[in-house]
């Protein structure tokens, strides 16, 4: 199935273009109309584009329909800015903005809501494979970003000039671990609960424990 929908023609109407410029829009289609003919003075400087509805709101608030030219794709783009800068030099950066603003509206993918059991299907598992495929970054993302503003028993001992396995053996008598617990070293949970630590999880499923602020604080403050 493909998901893409085919991507419509970026239009700007002469309507749209008489509201920017806060001009009559019977004088704008003017203008286009006498750009758009050869003269003795001059040859035509731009195409004259096709006619269709657009609507606006009057005075009243209420939806009113009117007849407007369409200015669509590059020879649009280019022929609308020539008009505007005909009529009011100092609004052409702002129709070249808008031109820029569709272009970058319609570089946005646009989905297709599936239509049959066998394209809901399809889609289903593409967004499975997706999710999937983006499991690794978001478990680096818990298992190392998220840990950012805490501290191994290597940076608290740094601070002490220690090495973790003295500075280690020094909480291990403080009763800082959890003794029952033999592979790894972790935290007491009374530790853990007055703010002192936090338990994570590596990308190699194992237990690490690490101090927060106010528990590198805390053991600073004891052992000095």
């Amino acid at each position: 199935m493909n998901i893409l929908t085919q991507k419509s023609s970026l239009t700007i109407s002469s309507l749209q273009i008489s509201e920017m410029l806060a001009s009559r829009h019977d004088k704008v289609k003017q203008s286009i109309e006498r750009l758009s003919i050869d003269n003795e003075k001059r040859r035509a400087v731009i195409t004259l584009p096709p006619l269709g509805e657009a609507s606006f709101r009057d005075l009243s608030g209420r939806t009113q329909h009117t007849t407007a030219y369409m200015f669509s794709d590059e020879q649009g783009k280019r022929d609308s800015i020539i008009v505007v800068a005909q009529l009011s030099p100092e609004f052409t950066a702002a129709l070249v903005d808008r031109w820029q603003e569709l272009e970058k509206q319609q570089a946005q993918p646009v989905f297709q809501i599936p239509q049959t059991l066998g394209e809901a299907l399809q889609l289903a598992a593409n967004q499975a494979l997706q999710i999937e495929q983006a499991k690794p970054k978001v478990d680096h993302y818990n298992a190392v970003v998220e840990c950012k503003g805490l501290l191994n028993a290597t940076q608290v001992g740094l601070k002490l000039g220690m090495s973790a396995i003295a500075l280690n053996r020094v909480l291990e008598e403080l009763g800082v671990y959890n003794c029952s617990v033999k592979r790894s070293r972790v935290f007491k949970q009374a530790f853990v609960n007055k703010g002192y630590g936090v338990l994570k999880q590596t990308e190699q499923g194992k237990t690490q424990s690490l101090f927060t602020t106010l528990g590198e604080a805390w053991v600073i403050e004891k052992l000095q």
